[in-house]
């Protein structure tokens, strides 16, 4: 992980996103502690795609909760079909 200023950021702009897109990410500190990171679009990905794994494994387990609590809808296949078609 790297830290650099802003200001160093406009000067060595190309260098730094070469060492984002291999792997390395970038903290930039700004005044006020206002900071941003800066990682590359894989990694950016990877993390979405692991947040809507935790979404839905939470969804899950509140799904399970329901069930064990018997707070379930129950329909036959007629009555899913007959619901589909209207």
């Amino acid at each position: 992980m790297l830290a650099v200023k802003s200001m160093d950021v406009r000067d060595n702009f190309k260098n730094l996103c070469d060492k984002v897109f291999h792997g390395e990410t970038l903290i930039i500190s700004r005044p006020k502690n206002e900071n941003v990171v800066m990682l590359s679009e894989s990694e950016y990905n990877e993390m979405l795609k692991a947040k809507r794994n935790a979404d839905y494994l939470e969804h899950l387990d509140k799904s399970f909760v329901q069930l064990e609590r018997g707070e379930v809808v129950v329909k036959s296949m007629e009555e899913l079909e007959r619901m589909a078609d209207e």
